[in-house]
């Protein structure tokens, strides 16, 4: 198995990142980090999110930006990597329609069952 550069630094971002959430993030809305893209040389990473409840998002994002150079700092200080990107937020729309389908699909096996 080879070792993955990117995938290691992917996997140390999302938990940190998740970390700094819980700790700095009201819990209305919970803020989940869905998914990370780093690019090529790994200065720059979009975070993808998703909330809970539905149609927080637009709250969540103003949070995440407004927090983003105390989330570099938080990385900075737990995270031992040696580049520090900069971090953009995005709502991870595919998460929220996966969600939407799987909703559906339950509600048409409960029809069915009934």
């Amino acid at each position: 198995m080879e070792f993955d550069k990117n995938d290691r630094m992917k996997s140390i971002l999302t938990e940190l990142i998740s970390a700094f959430i819980r700790e700095e993030a009201n819990s209305d809305p919970l803020i989940t980090v869905t998914n990370l893209s780093i690019s090529a040389g790994g200065r720059d990473v979009t975070v993808f999110i998703t909330t809970i409840p539905d149609g927080r998002e637009e709250d969540a994002l103003i949070f995440l930006k407004r927090k983003g150079s105390d989330l570099r700092n938080y990385i900075k200080k737990n995270g031992r990597l040696r580049l520090i990107p900069n971090f953009d937020f995005e709502i991870d729309f595919g998460e929220r329609n996966r969600q939407h389908i799987d909703d559906l699909s339950q509600e048409i096996n409960k029809t069915k069952n009934s």
